[in-house]
């Protein structure tokens, strides 16, 4: 079958299907049916195996009840079996009448197969309760437990922490206990992003 010679009207929707199937590229492929004609008029990087010239069969989008200017998202199997997820949108001529349907297809079998290895992984159901023998005297553990305790509190986040902030964090954590640790000293400090000897100084403040 010989492919029909392109019709200049539709140049730009050509260019944006070009310019949508190589933002998601290799992933998505784009279809612009030419509703004058009912054939595919352009394929932006085929992952149908459809050709241009072939039937478009999309006779209702001519109807006068086709208000919705876009339809989807919808779902649908590709030839080799992975998941297509779609859009379709109705394109108009000056006078508003339909004159082409530009189909964007994105293959999510990809992504689907992403997320269920990133369930797995990140699935509760093979945690075990943290040891008492290892747990039981891990001040770090209760030092992150309470910092980040503290700064969900006041909406704040750890990079972005004022000097004064640290200060007043630093005498919470002090008033928790939590500087009862041999390390505790230094490991505050690093986590801070502060000097030690700073740390140490607003620790005497509080010893008076």
């Amino acid at each position: 079958m010989t492919a029909p010679e392109f019709d200049p009207a539709l140049d730009n929707f050509r260019a944006i299907a070009d310019a949508i199937a190589t933002l998601f590229f290799p992933h998505a492929e784009v279809v612009l049916h030419d509703l004058r004609t009912q054939k595919v008029d352009y394929i932006a990087n085929n992952l149908s195996k459809r050709v241009i010239g072939d039937d478009s069969s999309l006779e209702d989008m001519l109807s006068e009840d086709v208000s919705d200017r876009n339809i989807g998202p919808y779902e649908k199997l590709n030839w080799d079996g992975q998941k297509i997820r779609s859009l379709s949108s109705v394109l108009r001529d000056s006078e508003g009448a339909p004159l082409a349907v530009l189909c964007i297809n994105l293959n999510i079998s990809l992504f689907e197969n992403a997320k269920a290895a990133l369930d797995l992984f990140l699935s509760p159901s093979k945690l075990i309760p943290q040891p008492d023998a290892l747990f039981r005297d891990d001040w770090q553990e209760r030092i992150n437990t309470f910092l980040h305790a503290w700064l969900r509190e006041r909406q704040l986040s750890l990079n972005l922490l004022t000097r004064d902030h640290k200060r007043e964090l630093v005498l919470a954590l002090h008033a928790e206990g939590a500087f009862k640790g041999k390390s505790a000293s230094n490991y505050v400090a690093n986590v801070l992003n502060m000097g030690r000897a700073t740390v140490y100084k607003h620790l005497k403040e509080v010893k008076g």
